[in-house]
C-alpha cells in the first residue's frame, strides 16, 4: 500500500474503482453498498479463520465489523478529515462457522471530534454478534 486511503478512496472502493485495502482482502469482506452513514457488506470466512472448536474467533468477527464501520464513517467525512477507532465492543449471539456473512454498520450520531457506530453480523439471517464503536475524527491543515 503506497499512502494511506483517504474517505474519497474508501468509498470508490465501494464503487469498484480502487482496490480494497489489504485487510479487506485478507479477511474476505467485500462492501456492496455505502452511503449516507450506512455500509453493508459480505464476509466469506474462510476456514482457516476456525478456531479449535470449528466456530470463527470472535476477534475476527469484531475485526470484520470494525473495517465495515470504516466505510461507514467514511462516507459521512471529507478528505482533509482521518478517523481511527478509539473503543470497539461486541457482543455475540451464536457461533460463526465459515462461509457467508452479512455485516452492516451504521453511523448512529457524528459529532466534531467523536462518532459513535453500530454493526451487526447475520449467517443465514440469524444474529450473530452486535458491535459498537466510538471513532475519533481528526482533522488536517489544509
Amino acid at each position: 500500500m503506497d499512502k494511506p486511503y483517504r474517505c474519497s478512496d474508501l468509498l470508490a472502493v465501494t464503487q469498484g474503482k480502487l482496490a480494497p485495502p489489504p485487510c479487506d482482502l485478507a479477511m474476505g469482506i467485500q462492501i456492496v453498498h455505502c452511503e449516507r452513514g450506512v455500509a453493508q457488506a459480505q464476509w466469506v470466512a474462510s476456514e482457516m479463520l476456525l478456531n479449535g472448536h470449528g466456530v470463527i474467533m470472535g476477534g475476527l468477527v469484531s475485526a470484520a465489523t470494525d473495517a465495515v464501520m470504516a466505510y461507514a464513517i467514511a462516507s459521512c467525512l471529507q478528505d482533509h478529515q482521518s478517523f481511527t477507532s478509539i473503543d470497539l465492543q461486541t457482543t455475540y449471539h451464536r457461533p460463526a462457522r465459515s462461509g457467508r456473512l452479512d455485516i452492516e454498520a451504521r453511523v448512529r450520531q457524528c459529532g466534531r471530534t467523536i462518532a459513535y457506530l453500530v454493526g451487526e453480523v447475520y449467517q443465514e439471517d440469524k444474529l450473530v454478534a452486535t458491535s459498537t464503536s466510538s471513532v475519533l475524527i481528526r482533522s488536517s491543515s489544509k
